[in-house]
This record gives C-alpha cells, structure tokens and sequence, in this order.
C-alpha cells in the first residue's frame, strides 16, 4: 500500500491537514462538509420566508420523535396521511435520494432539499419524493430570475432578494400586530358585556 505523505516536512500542521484534505478532494476520496450552523433562508433563496416557515410546520408536524429528524416510520406515516403510501423499500429510497450524511433519515436541511429538488425539476416523474413535494400543498414554485448574467444584474438581484425578505418580515409583524388589536378589543367588548351583567 503506498502511503501518503502529506507534505509534512516543511509545513505547519494546520497547513498539512489543508494540503491532504485538498489532495482527497482531488482523488475524490473527502467526506462532503457541513455548515456548522445551517441557516434556510441563506441557503435556500429560492424560497420565500412564509414557504419555509409552511415546511419547517409540517417537518415538525411529523417528527413526532422531536429529535429533529424524520426516520423512515415518521416518513411512512407522512405518506401515508398525504394519501400516497410507499413500500418499505420505495421509503429507503425516498431518503436515499437526499441523505448527504448517509444516517438513514432526513434533517430539516435534507428535507427542504426534497421542495429544492422538486422546483428544480431534479427528481424523477415516479419518484417518492415528487410525489411527497406535490402533496405537500407548500407552493415550491420558483420565483425571481435565474442565473444572473453580470456583475450588475447579480447586484440588483441580490437587492431585491434582501427587499422582499425584509418585505415579508414586515408583513409578519404587521399580521401579529393586526391580531394582538383584534385580541385587545375582543378583551374590552368581553369585559364591557361582563361589566353590564355584574352590575
């Protein structure tokens, strides 16, 4: 077996461990790496804030574990419901498709990785997780323009990207405002129509 020797000699060790990790990269052999902090709305733009919060509802609607994970008998029971049953098999394959970390279940990032996929039109006509995506009744249409051709027209997108972020954050804070004056005045009408009884 040829061993490696990476580079050790003159280099410090941090620089080593880049040095080997750039040469698996190289030979196909590196293990793909995660964010340490996954963030939905910086990694799925695609995605408007309302269409990932109507996900990450129905992903916590179905973890019933609460481990943060969908496993294969949580995902059985999600398919079940949406009127779509899968064999045991077709549910290995389902997770399969989108398991980057190879653990046998879906993590809320793979899980919207399944809405990413069907919206890119990267699954098959006879996939699980077409199917899955279809029936979800989240709205995985992609809006906004698709590979900006320069510099300029990357920069407005970016912007209007940010705009319609913080658009739609108003708009929810707009909504709880709008629900907690109609909470106030519910309360005050309660209390006048009790104020005539008591008295």
């Amino acid at each position: 077996e040829a061993e490696r020797s990476c580079l050790t000699a003159s280099a410090g060790a941090e620089l080593s461990a880049k040095l080997c990790r750039r040469q698996d990269i190289n030979e196909g052999a590196a293990q793909p790496r995660r964010a340490a902090v996954f963030n939905p709305y910086t990694e799925f733009k695609e995605f408007s804030r309302r269409q990932i919060k109507d996900m990450e509802r129905m992903f916590r609607l179905y973890d019933s574990g609460r481990d943060g994970y969908i496993d294969l008998m949580e995902l059985k029971l999600m398919m079940e419901k949406l009127g779509a049953p899968q064999t045991h098999l077709g549910l290995k394959n389902m997770i399969k498709e989108v398991d980057e970390d190879f653990d046998g279940k879906l993590s809320f990032r793979e899980f919207l990785l399944i809405f990413h996929k069907a919206a890119a039109g990267e699954l098959e006509e006879d996939s699980g997780l077409l199917t899955l995506a279809k029936l979800s009744e989240i709205d995985v249409s992609i809006e906004g323009v698709k590979g900006a051709k320069n510099f300029f027209e990357a920069k407005v997108q970016a912007l209007s990207s940010a705009s319609k972020f913080e658009a739609e954050i108003k708009a929810e804070q707009d909504e709880r405002k709008r629900e907690e004056e109609e909470r106030k005045h519910r309360r005050a009408a309660f209390r006048e129509l009790k104020s005539a009884f008591t008295q």
